[in-house]
């Protein structure tokens, strides 16, 4: 069995703790690899090699960075079959998931090359004579990524490559549940000669010990982090002190409106990929719907049709496997006693609501909910599982309104037909995301990001960029009687 070692100034290391964490496959429950429980003085270490690299790495003409990136998105595109295995292996994705996941991360590497030539400064026209203003874009320094075990690849990809292209140094944390691709990955790095010792470093650990003291760190100039709500406030807390810059994708509780203009096959399809991918477990999955009570009928029964008809597996054993188990024992369990909770208060099962009968893995049925309330749990917080309440609505103005009533603005989608409909749910649903007649995922040119207690900063496209980027202005007087 392996155990992954840290990497940190370009050399593998055990942690000072000696301390070990199992990783576990959650279709089969059984421990696959083994981590370092990383301390305070090992995430200081790497955070003290990145500081010092940055300052080099940032001279490096950016059209030779973005080769090194091009080079990462080849070598992890050779070993592609090896980093899906290890994707359905330790995360419990379906293959084609995997495999999705996978292409994507090696596009965004080949994404984020092309910005070698695309970062661009400004000048500004002065007050006074004899006189420039240059605007120039430097790098923000040191990067602290915190991964998350849902998208541990395509997330890794998207912090690594944004903040190598920039002149960015890195230290990378992985889930404590899923590191073994970031392992895989952080090889990759070991045998690149083009990227000096201390640009990438890649440490282990639990987030409470990593996550706060990469935070709290003087050294870093931007904490960037996908989680939960809690984990982003502890997080912010710790980078107060030293005023450090944050960058937060949180939860989500994304609404479905289903308009009486919608074609419900399409509605149907977009809605049942957006909750079941990946078993639910995403910030951007449809967690609620409402449906115009004109097509409620024909929309569940179709609805929970798809729902009821999902294959369930161990994706590297099951064939034709279309979901695989939640990420761990404590996710099911809190999957299961949300909807017990919302049974309770009155909720009505249509189709899963509970466990999947198998000897082994975490597997939880999709699920159906009717005749459930605005303000119960299961309308109100995050489910992060295959778990979809259905409300119904007469008119649009109720449905935003209710679609807009959480504390989470991450994504929301709308299906209608009608674009006077669609052109007022885009101008008033208050998300960083709206998806019309589509499923819940970015594109990585445009912009993820959320609003209220989904996050601060965001990722993707120009936008993101900038985020890994500090703004220096010169004002550059000259004497124009030279001679």
């Amino acid at each position: 069995m392996m155990t992954h070692k840290m990497y940190i100034n370009g050399q593998y290391t055990d942690s000072t703790s000696r301390e070990l964490i199992e990783v576990v496959n959650p279709s089969t429950e059984e421990v696959i690899s083994k981590i370092y429980k990383g301390t305070e003085e090992d995430a200081n270490k790497a955070i003290d090699a990145a500081y010092e690299a940055q300052k080099k790495w940032e001279k490096v003409p950016s059209v030779e960075r973005g080769k090194v990136v091009r080079k990462l998105g080849n070598q992890i595109k050779e070993k592609r079959e090896r980093f899906v295995q290890l994707l359905m292996e330790e995360q419990g994705k379906s293959k084609d998931q995997a495999e999705g996941e996978i292409d994507t991360a090696i596009e965004y590497f080949y994404y984020m090359s092309e910005w070698a030539r695309r970062i661009e400064g400004e000048i500004i026209p002065s007050d006074q004579p004899n006189e420039n203003i240059f605007l120039y874009k430097r790098p923000i320094g040191v990067v602290a990524g915190i991964v998350p075990w849902n998208f541990p690849m395509f997330i890794l990809a998207r912090k690594v490559a944004t903040a190598l292209i920039t002149g960015c140094s890195i230290v990378l944390k992985p889930s404590q549940q899923t590191p073994n691709t970031a392992a895989e990955f952080t090889k990759i790095i070991a045998d690149m000669k083009e990227l000096p010792a201390g640009v990438y470093n890649f440490i282990t650990g639990t987030g409470s010990t990593i996550g706060t003291a990469m935070a709290s760190n003087p050294k870093v100039g931007i904490v960037t982090m996908t989680g939960s709500v809690p984990a982003g406030t502890k997080v912010m807390e710790a980078a107060a002190k030293n005023i450090t810059k944050v960058n937060l994708e949180l939860g989500g509780k994304a609404p479905a409106i289903v308009t009486k203009n919608a074609n419900l096959d399409v509605a149907v399809k977009s809605i049942k990929t957006s909750r079941l991918t990946n078993a639910g477990q995403a910030c951007t999955n449809a967690e609620r719907v409402y449906v115009h009570e004109d097509v409620a009928e024909e929309f569940i029964k179709k609805i929970t049709q798809e729902m009821s008809n999902v294959k369930i597996g161990n994706p590297l054993t099951d064939e034709d496997v279309e979901m695989g188990p939640l990420v761990s024992k404590e996710r099911l369990e809190t999957v299961e006693k949300m909807v017990e909770n919302a049974v309770r208060q009155g909720a009505e099962i249509q189709t899963g609501g509970k466990r999947l009968e198998k000897e082994k893995g975490y597997f939880y049925e999709p699920t159906v909910l009717l005749n459930v309330t605005q303000d119960m749990e299961i309308m109100q917080e995050e489910v992060f599982g295959p778990v979809l309440p259905i409300m119904t609505y007469k008119d649009l103005d109720k449905a935003i309104e209710l679609g807009n009533d959480s504390k989470y603005g991450l994504s929301s989608s709308i299906y209608t037909d009608n674009i006077h409909e669609a052109m007022k749910a885009a101008n008033e649903l208050k998300f960083g995301e709206t998806f019309v007649n589509r499923e819940n995922f970015e594109a990585m040119q445009g912009y993820h990001a959320g609003m209220r207690q989904s996050g601060l900063g965001g990722a993707d496209g120009k936008h993101g960029v900038e985020d890994f980027l500090v703004t220096q202005v010169v004002y550059m007087e000259y004497n124009k009687d030279f001679s």
